[in-house]
C-alpha cells in the first residue's frame, strides 16, 4: 500500500465523517465507493476493511455523545440487540453466498429513496402522516440493517437513521444510538471476517493498514461532526439526512444497474 493511498484514505475518512456524524451515520457507506474505485481494494476484503474503518472511527463521535448520556438510551440497546446477530450472518453470506451484491444495492435504493424524500417534505406534511415504530419493529429492522451491513461493510447506521427519523424519533436520540449500533456491529463483523479468513481461500481479511488510516481520519472527523451537532437545528439535520439518503439511493441504483 503506497503512502499516497494511506493519506487519501485518511483524508476521505475525515471529510466524509465530519459531514455524516451529526446525522448518526458513520460515513462508511460513502467510503466504500472510494475504496473500490480509487484505492482498488479487492472483493470481498473491501467489506471488512470498511467495517474496520467503523471500529477505528466510531469512538470519535461516541466520545462526544457519551458526555450527554445519549448512548445509554433504550433505543441504543434495541438497535445493538437486533443488529449484532444480523451482521454476523451478513458476513457469512458475503463470503459464502454473495459474490455480487447488486440485488442488495437495488433493494437498499428502493428503501432509501422514498425515505430521503420523506425527510425532505415540509414539517407539517410529515407530522400529519407520522408513522409509529414499535419496539419489535425496531429490533427487526436493526437485524435487517445489520445483515445488509455485514454484506456491504456499512455497519447499518446509514439505513437505521433515515428510518428512525422518518418514524418521528428526534435526531438527538437517533444519532448516538445508530452510531453505537454501527460501532458494535462493526467489531463483530471484523472478528467474523478475520476468523473466516483463517480457513477460507481468497482475500477475505481486512486491509489492516488502509482500514486503520481511513479510520483515523474518521475518528477525527466524527469527533468534530458530533461537536457541531448540538449547534445545528433539528430541521437542518433532517434535511442533511434526507439528502444523504437520496444520494445513497442514486448511488446504489447506479451501481446495481451498471
Amino acid at each position: 500500500m503506497l503512502d499516497s493511498d494511506l493519506l487519501l484514505g485518511f483524508a476521505a475518512g475525515l471529510a466524509i465523517s465530519v459531514v455524516t456524524a451529526p446525522a448518526g451515520v458513520s460515513g462508511a457507506v460513502f467510503l466504500l465507493p472510494v475504496q473500490l474505485s480509487v484505492l482498488h481494494v479487492p472483493n470481498p476484503a473491501v467489506t471488512p476493511t470498511n467495517l474496520l474503518y467503523n471500529v477505528i472511527a466510531g469512538p470519535g463521535a461516541l466520545a462526544r455523545h457519551a458526555r450527554t448520556g445519549a448512548v445509554r438510551s433504550p433505543l441504543a440497546g434495541l438497535l445493538v440487540a437486533g443488529a449484532l446477530p444480523g451482521v454476523v450472518l451478513g458476513a457469512i453470506a458475503r463470503v459464502h453466498l454473495v459474490a455480487d451484491a447488486d440485488l442488495f444495492r437495488l433493494c437498499a435504493a428502493v428503501v432509501l429513496g422514498p425515505l430521503g424524500a420523506w425527510l425532505l417534505l415540509p414539517r407539517r406534511t410529515r407530522e400529519r402522516v407520522r408513522p409509529s415504530l414499535p419496539r419489535k419493529a425496531i429490533v427487526a429492522f436493526a437485524f435487517a440493517a445489520g445483515l445488509v451491513g455485514g454484506v456491504y461493510g456499512i455497519g447499518g447506521g446509514s439505513l437505521l437513521s433515515p428510518v428512525l427519523v422518518g418514524a418521528g424519533l428526534p435526531i438527538a436520540l437517533v444519532a448516538p444510538a445508530a452510531l453505537l449500533s454501527t460501532f458494535a456491529t462493526s467489531i463483530a463483523g471484523c472478528v467474523a471476517f478475520a476468523l473466516m479468513s483463517l480457513s477460507t481461500p481468497g482475500e477475505i481479511a481486512p486491509d489492516w493498514t488502509l482500514g486503520i488510516a481511513c479510520g483515523l481520519g474518521g475518528l477525527t472527523g466524527g469527533y468534530l461532526g458530533a461537536a457541531f451537532a448540538p449547534r445545528l437545528p433539528e430541521r437542518l439535520l433532517q434535511h442533511l439526512l434526507g439528502v444523504l439518503a437520496l444520494a445513497l439511493a442514486v448511488l446504489y441504483a447506479a451501481q446495481g444497474l451498471s
